[in-house]
This record gives structure tokens, C-alpha cells and sequence, in this order.
């Protein structure tokens, strides 16, 4: 299973993840990657499986 979402070639940490997400909603990446840590540190979230599991399902950048 694909999703439309790409990793970012340019807004990247470690794979792109959150980069992609920002860039396809038109988010602050920075923002996005705050809120993604706030959550993956409650126990209710399971941040590195979530990541993990969206580097899988997420295509690679986009060549330009």
C-alpha cells in the first residue's frame, strides 16, 4: 500500500518522513517535527513504529 506522499529530498533529518508530510500540507517542518516528538514521547503513541511504518509506505523523493 502507497500513499501520495513523497519523503523531502531537501527537509530531512533522518529520512524525510516528517519533511514529506510538512511539505505536502504546507507545514512548518520544524512544527511538525515538534508535535511529532511531544507525541512519540507519550506512552499512547508509538513514534519510532509509526515512523518506521511511514518510511516503508511512503515513496521516494521526487527527482528534480
Amino acid at each position: 500500500m502507497k500513499i501520495n506522499i513523497h519523503r523531502s529530498r531537501q527537509d530531512r533529518v533522518i529520512a524525510g518522513v516528517i519533511g514529506g508530510i510538512a511539505e505536502h500540507f504546507d507545514w512548518n517542518a520544524n512544527l511538525a517535527r515538534l508535535i511529532f516528538v511531544i507525541l512519540a514521547i507519550t506512552p499512547m503513541f508509538p513514534g519510532i513504529i509509526a515512523y518506521l511504518v511511514l518510511w516503508l509506505i511512503m515513496k521516494d523523493p521526487i527527482e528534480n
